[in-house]
């Protein structure tokens, strides 16, 4: 590792009265910073000398103190170059460059003439990629403890681009995107028409990030925040006829958006830009921002794959509840007096059904939701204290289950579900992890469904981001590691807690099970959305496409190979084999692929991307000369190029392709699929047929001197 300090001259930067300019190291992106004759400060951004963001101004608005806008001026800037590489605990990459440079400029502001003006500092970090800036509020008699009512930092656009966004609504990011220009943006119509309805949305055409942009000549522009703490989620309030966007931040029940003291700062806002868009998925500047772990041994720290009763309860065949009607009053052990409705999930046989299939087939974790009392109360009642998070239903037998477990070499996962009663989970989580560590659980499975009780905050507001911080350590420090649902969308904060593993925080596989569902561009926008920020428990690999086996009517709005490239185009390292063990075992030959794929990566190739089109990726294995690959498309069917120049030279491989039949269709034949094993080196170049909502999974291993018999040459 190495990191560069250097004086401002020794790169390309020009200083003048009028503006500062400053230029990432590889010269392709350009910052200018200037003052209005107001002295207000602004900034625009160039990506090889197009004009991405105009002059745009930053600031804030303070309650019950002058506002942070204007009457500024430079009181010093600073500059400096970094360039390092660090190794994350997990992830798609085994090592990350984190190249930038940066100018930090202290504002003071004058009110009048006898008092010190009040400090702001503005840092600014260039990529090779785009920027991050952030403010910082260093400690001074003049700025102690203060509110911020809002934030006004503008990202002012040149055009109408192509959007692709989903309401800004405070409580949930369970929506199914739109894909506007930016002047057809209407968020508040957008949340109506969404079956989950619209819970806090504050303005028409205010969106969530991250917000994924695609300009009328090719370049693409990603907009979101790195390391969210202490401080609200960001929104964007796009004016549709000027093409421009300011943020907004959700709210405190009081109104307030946040509280801080100085010393403090904000999270970065990133604006990440390519004319490719395969290098806005293999960004790392949102990592970057965020701080180095907090965690000093992370040996504990385990990418896994799991299964679980989850997906029973979902499309019916299973409950999260014991008994059908519960009397509230009922506690601890009188809860074996409730009559069971025959359908509990969580019960020691079928878990030990998971158990055993799980140690069958390679798969490290079991998830059981709905084990513990009060699930026959749980939502809609706006109860305070429903959960107790240690006191398991009659049927499950937590000893039993613990020994049988680990006789089998898995581990148990726990399911935390507050209900939104936070402050109940706080006072409770203590003696929750205490549980979990004493019954050999590992991990932990959070959900915060519902409106926070009994504050009434948001999901994204200061207060709730703060508690999801707070159990991201409390998890640490009882060696943990959390899998959230329902929280704030993630900022790369797993960078700083590698605990921290994935999260929901976006519409996922589920929706399919109960409502309209995905449709099949949802999985082609994401990773240009939600999982700019972070990894994301999807929950893929459902096997049973159409849930008329059920006596549902929905099905999953994908084919059977596309769920397997799921497996790679949907980082995750925690990922769920999804789908029952029965539908798993019914196509064996497919689930092979499920069977080997990792969740830990050397390195990822992106080999072709389009949000909301399509993409391949390809990734090779930790520690392993083993590379797998996933194409997936939306409800158009296409041919994916494939070539595989990352493979080692002078080696040959089995390439094992499961695709999509030739009369696949992700409505009319969505579990037609073939498995396909050739001989492939270096040179070649995999064509791929995607059938429309369809996709492609491979694996590719060193060839033996029997493969190579046994398998004809890839043409």
């Amino acid at each position: 590792m190495r990191k560069l300090i250097l004086p401002f001259l020794l790169f390309v930067a020009a200083i003048t009265a009028q503006a500062q300019i400053l230029r990432s190291p590889n010269g392709l992106v350009s910052l200018e910073f200037k003052m209005t004759t107001e002295g207000t400060p602004t900034y625009s951004l160039r990506f090889k000398d197009k004009v991405i963001v105009r002059d745009s101004r930053l600031g804030f608005e303070l309650k019950d103190q002058p506002q942070l806008t204007s009457r500024f001026r430079i009181l010093r800037s600073e500059t400096s170059e970094t360039n390092e590489v660090w190794k994350p605990v997990w992830g798609e990459v085994a090592a990350i460059r984190n190249q930038y440079r940066q100018y930090a400029i202290t504002l003071q502001q004058k009110l009048d003439g006898s008092t010190p003006g009040r400090q702001i500092i503005v840092r600014f970090r260039l990529f090779n990629d785009g920027i991050g800036f952030r403010y910082e509020f260093p400690e001074q008699d003049q700025l102690k403890e203060f509110s911020v009512t809002d934030e006004k930092t503008e990202i002012n656009l040149t055009g109408d681009h192509k959007a692709f966004w989903i309401p800004g609504d405070y409580d949930t990011n369970e929506y199914r995107y739109s894909t506007t220009k930016l002047s057809g943006i209407n968020a508040l119509n957008a949340s109506k028409a969404d079956e989950i309805g619209t819970r806090s949305p504050f303005a028409d055409n205010a969106v969530q990030t991250p917000l994924m942009l695609k300009t009328a000549d090719g370049v693409y522009i990603n907009i979101h925040e790195a390391a969210l703490l202490n401080y609200p989620a960001m929104y964007l309030v796009i004016d549709p006829k000027n093409f421009s966007a300011v943020t907004h931040l959700a709210p405190s029940r009081d109104g307030t958006k946040a509280v801080l003291h100085t010393p403090s700062v904000t999270p970065w806002r990133t604006i990440i830009v390519s004319d490719d868009a395969r290098q806005i998925l293999a960004s790392k500047t949102i990592l970057n921002l965020n701080e180095p772990s907090k965690i000093a041994d992370t040996s504990w720290i385990k990418p896994q794959k799991f299964v679980g009763v989850w997906w029973e309860m979902h499309i019916g065949t299973g409950t999260w509840n014991y008994a059908d009607v519960a009397d509230t009053s009922l506690t601890g052990t009188d809860w074996r007096s409730l009559k069971p409705n025959g359908k509990h999930a969580a019960n020691t046989a079928n878990v030990k059904r998971y158990i055993d299939f799980a140690a069958k087939n390679n798969i490290q974790g079991v998830l059981v939701e709905g084990w513990n009392i009060g699930w026959e109360d749980w939502y809609g009642k706006m109860k305070e204290q429903v959960f107790d998070f240690v006191t398991p239903y009659p049927d499950f037998d937590v000893q039993e289950l613990r020994k049988y477990a680990a006789s089998k070499g898995v581990k148990l996962i726990m399911h935390h579900e507050t209900s939104a009663s936070v402050e109940n989970y706080d006072r409770r989580v203590d003696d929750a992890f205490k549980f979990m560590k004493a019954n050999g659980y590992d991990a932990v499975k959070t959900g915060y469904v519902g409106r926070i009780l009994p504050k009434g905050e948001f999901h994204d507001g200061q207060w709730m981001v703060n508690h999801y911080t707070r159990i991201a350590g409390k998890a640490a420090a009882m060696q943990i590691m959390i899998d959230a649902h329902e929280p704030v969308r993630p900022t790369g904060l797993h960078r700083t807690y590698p605990n921290w593993m994935a999260s929901e925080a976006a519409r996922g596989n589920e929706f399919n099970a109960w409502s309209i569902g995905n449709p099949p561009e949802h999985e082609t926008i994401l990773p240009f959305t939600r999982l700019m920020g972070g990894p994301m428990d999807y929950t893929p690999g459902i096997f049973q496409i159409k849930l008329d086996k059920y006596g549902r009517k929905e099905q999953v709005h994908t084919t059977l190979a596309k769920q397997l490239a799921l497996y790679v185009t949907m980082y995750s390292p925690l990922q769920m084999a999804a789908d029952l063990p029965e539908n798993y075992e019914k196509y064996s030959d497919a689930f092979q692929f499920i069977r080997d794929v990792p969740t830990d990566w050397d390195d990822s190739a992106y080999l072709e991307a389009e949000p909301g089109d399509h993409l391949t990726i390809a990734r090779h294995a930790k520690g392993k000369d083993e590379w797998y690959l996933g194409a997936i498309t939306d409800e158009n069917g296409r041919t994916s190029a494939a070539p595989l120049a990352f493979l080692s030279r002078g080696k040959k491989y089995v390439a094992t392709i499961y695709g999509d039949a030739i009369d696949a269709h992700w409505e009319k034949n969505p579990q037609a699929y073939k498995i396909e094993s050739f001989i492939v080196d270096a040179s070649t170049a995999l064509r791929l047929s995607l059938a429309p909502g369809g996709g492609a999974a491979v694996s590719i291993k060193p060839a033996s001197p029997s493969d190579m018999k046994k398998y004809k040459n890839y043409k």
